[in-house]
């Protein structure tokens, strides 16, 4: 457990922590702090790809997502519900996201037909064909990360993040 603070300890003594809290810091591997560090590298350099169309690789991600879904068969594309879900986003997060593909008329929110509070999330006429703008230089990119990596990291890489973004990580983690 931790140390037990005495209420009567010098109060210097607690801006320090103390030796065996020092040694496991030492030794502690923190995969979250590593992966995010390196989620912002790459991102970094994807979204310095993306600047000739100003847009951010969150953002197309964004919108290569609500195309899957709707090349999937659904005509109204995906519920905010649903692109959320798939995304691992909170729904406030997300429609933070899309408000300024909105506003660039990238992206429409619709009603549903039956369902007036559930909203679709569609790519209008612009947002398909930024999207198809850029998987250009998103390519470009991501080949430049595989040669960096070498194809077999990346491909290695690629599938440990889906596997802890997965639903069975999620429950295996909780014991379930």
């Amino acid at each position: 457990m931790g140390k037990k603070i005495d209420s009567l300890a010098n109060p210097d003594d607690l801006d320090r922590p103390a030796t065996d809290e020092r040694d496991i810091l030492g030794e502690l591997a923190c995969t979250n702090t590593a992966l995010r560090r390196a989620a912002r590298r790459l991102g970094q350099l994807y979204d310095e790809a993306l600047a000739p169309l100003d847009l951010k690789a969150t953002q197309i991600g964004l919108i290569a997502e609500i195309e899957r879904f709707s090349a999937s068969g659904s005509e109204q594309g995906p519920t905010l519900q649903d692109l959320a879900a798939r995304l691992a986003i909170q729904i406030s997060a997300l429609t933070h996201a899309l408000r300024p593909l909105v506003r660039d008329g990238l992206v429409e929110l619709r009603q549903d037909a039956e369902d007036r509070r559930t909203k679709h999330g569609v790519l209008t006429r612009l947002g398909k064909k930024r999207l198809s703008e850029a998987l250009v230089l998103w390519a470009e990119a991501n080949n430049r990360v595989e040669d960096v990596l070498g194809r077999d990291s990346a491909a290695t890489l690629r599938a440990l993040a889906d596997e802890v973004a997965s639903d069975e990580f999620l429950a295996s983690y909780h014991g379930e």
